[in-house]
């Protein structure tokens, strides 16, 4: 199933797990502005984590702020100052979701090369139905979406996530999808996504 439009999607038949796209949040001109500041002043790491009990390079690079530590996957990203501009950018995305948050991670996909595995952002300390703001600069890269109950199989959604595009994510759907960004060989160009959290200590 291809969800490419600005629009809700309530993806479980009982209710409660929740998709809105928002196409074009940011215009081009500052999505492209956005990006390339952020190319040039953040920290950007390349990390381990544990994967089905081993530890592996994560395929992409990292940057964080956030006023509290966050722990996934074994790794801790301790507390770090927003800049004045992911501030900004926090506060905005904050008045268009109508929810705080107190945590921005950063992937850095340099190419189509890098990728994000199947995952569910779960952890105790996002709290019971967390809601995650997602914004997407650089070149289209593909989000795919499948059911927890059902890991074998085939993406039940698909979403192409372009320069500038705002996705968030709220409701069970943590609890009942997975989500992955899969690895597109003949893309070259690169992509930063921004997904905004807030992180109970």
């Amino acid at each position: 199933m291809l969800f490419d439009r600005s629009a809700q999607l309530d993806l479980s038949p009982e209710g409660g797990s929740q998709l809105v796209l928002n196409r074009g949040w940011l215009a081009d001109l500052e999505a492209t502005a956005l990006q390339r500041s952020l190319l040039q002043t953040e920290r950007w790491e390349e990390r381990e984590i544990v994967l089905f009990g081993r530890r592996v390079m994560q395929p992409r690079l990292i940057a964080w702020a956030g006023d509290v530590p966050y722990k996934y996957s074994g790794q801790c990203l301790v507390a770090r100052r927003f800049s004045t501009e992911l501030q900004e950018l926090k506060e905005r995305v904050e008045r268009h979701v109508g929810c705080q948050f107190n945590h921005v991670l950063l992937n850095r996909y340099r190419s189509g090369q890098d990728s994000m595995g199947w995952h569910s952002d779960d952890e105790r300390a996002l709290g019971a139905d967390p809601v995650l703001a997602s914004l997407s600069l650089g070149c289209s890269r593909r989000f795919l979406l499948r059911p927890r109950a059902a890991l074998s199989q085939s993406p039940s959604l698909e979403i192409l996530l372009e320069h500038g595009d705002l996705l968030l994510m709220g409701g069970t759907l943590q609890q009942r999808y997975q989500h992955s960004v899969p690895k597109q060989g003949a893309v070259r160009a690169e992509r930063i996504n921004l997904t905004f959290r807030r992180v109970h200590v």
